[in-house]
């Protein structure tokens, strides 16, 4: 049986399910086994693998109860990122590598009503006054949705699949990311209190670091994590408080902000706060808990660079304070971000650490100009003769800078030097 002949097979299996069983009195396990039974019935007199014959089922099922097309991709781990442009055109990141997958939607209206599923499980809504949402599926996969008239190709759907293991550190040493050595140099950091900002492009791995670096935070802490929408997978503490923000609903109310977030969890007498992403005003707020005894916070941003991460922090804070003076916003991140991890996605699609970089403090300007905060990079990734143009080989170098800013270190009683 042909791909073309399946799909009219499925197309006629789904309506007579629809016209000859009570779909709203029957439960999952009960329709599964109905849909095994009547494939088999139909496939009696016809040749078709027991392979093929699974996915009928599953086919059937999905697009009745699940997601459809989309159930399928989920379960398969080696997938870690979802792209659907429109009903037709499907795209999949499979190991590191990006291509176009040979299956689409039956309409437009199917996508839709796949979108509408997700949506409504995690209390969310979507639609055409308000066609723009992020959310996540019930396994935390990020997802993040765009309906037409503003995504011009049809409904767009992108999903960035959820690790069903929690990242560790251990996972990064053996990808080659960091080494053992600067493994335990980052635990001393965390276990001390610095407060680390991990930097990088889009798709570098900085959650994902994120989440590795998070598992090193003492488990008798209470820690409360902020996000767009969960997906950090702290492990070992049990005091723990995960918070999601919520979009405003179709009368525009009911917001809930990154921003309200953080200034609610400054009451929850947190220890650390550990925030998914600073994207805009909130990082004004996120700067000034870091400042105001909330030693130990971790959180991420996109950047290019470390110098491009202080860059995008003085133009989000002015988001948040307009009226603030840039050498006061200056100020205010040199004394709040001591350690800065910069990630990147390399030409050989390989996920890799190029810099650590300690932030020493702020230099004032003179004659009217404002300061500059000063930089003292710790660690910064050097390629070797191995590298070519398809492949990147290298490491993480120490600089010959010592670190200044040990006074954390000293009064947690760690006499290790970084």
């Amino acid at each position: 049986m042909d791909f073309e002949q399946e799909q009219r097979f499925i197309t006629e299996i789904k309506n007579y399910v629809a016209e000859n069983l009570s779909l709203s009195k029957m439960e999952d396990a009960e329709l599964e086994e109905k849909i095994e039974e009547i494939v088999a019935q139909k496939l009696a007199d016809v040749y078709c693998p027991i392979e093929q014959r699974l996915s009928i089922v599953q086919q059937v099922y999905s697009s009745i109860r699940g997601f459809g097309l989309l159930d399928s991709i989920i379960r398969d781990d080696t997938i870690t990122e979802v792209m659907i442009n429109g009903p037709d055109n499907v795209f999949i990141e499979q190991n590191g590598r990006l291509f176009k997958l040979d299956k689409k939607f039956e309409s437009q209206r199917r996508l839709e009503d796949v979108i509408q599923r997700i949506v409504g499980l995690a209390g969310r809504e979507v639609n055409q006054a308000n066609p723009i949402c992020d959310t996540r599926l019930p396994d935390g996969s990020r997802v993040n949705v765009v309906l037409p008239p503003i995504a011009l190709c049809g409904p767009t759907l992108t999903i960035r699949k959820f690790s069903k293991t929690p990242m560790t550190i251990e996972k990064l040493i053996s990808y080659g990311s960091i080494t053992r050595e600067i493994a335990d140099k980052l635990e001393l950091l965390v276990r001390a209190k610095y407060n680390i900002f991990i930097s990088g492009g889009t798709g570098s791995g900085k959650t994902t670091f994120l989440n590795a670096l998070s598992n090193y935070i003492p488990k008798d802490e209470r820690v409360i994590t902020i996000e767009d929408s969960a997906e950090l997978q702290i492990v070992g503490v049990e005091n723990l408080v995960s918070l999601e923000t919520r979009n405003a609903n179709t009368s525009g109310a009911g917001e809930i902000t990154i921003r309200d977030l953080i200034k609610s969890s400054l009451r929850m007498r947190p220890e650390r706060i550990v925030v998914g992403e600073v994207r805009g005003g909130e990082a004004l707020d996120m700067l000034q808990a870091m400042n105001t005894g909330h030693d130990g916070s971790l959180s991420t941003g996109h950047a290019n660079s470390t110098h491009d991460m202080l860059s995008r922090l003085e133009t989000m804070v002015l988001q948040g304070a307009p009226g603030l003076p840039l050498e006061a916003i200056r100020q205010q991140i040199a004394s709040a971000v001591d350690i800065i991890i910069h990630l990147s996605r390399l030409r050989d699609k390989s996920r890799k650490t190029m810099e650590i970089t300690e932030v020493v403090g702020y230099q004032a300007g003179s004659g009217g100009e404002a300061g500059q905060i000063i930089l003292n990079p710790l660690y910064q990734f050097e390629e070797d003769e191995n590298s070519t143009l398809t492949k990147v080989s290298g490491s993480l170098k120490r600089t010959k800078n010592p670190m200044k800013n040990t006074f954390k270190l000293i009064l947690s009683g760690i006499k290790t030097e970084i």
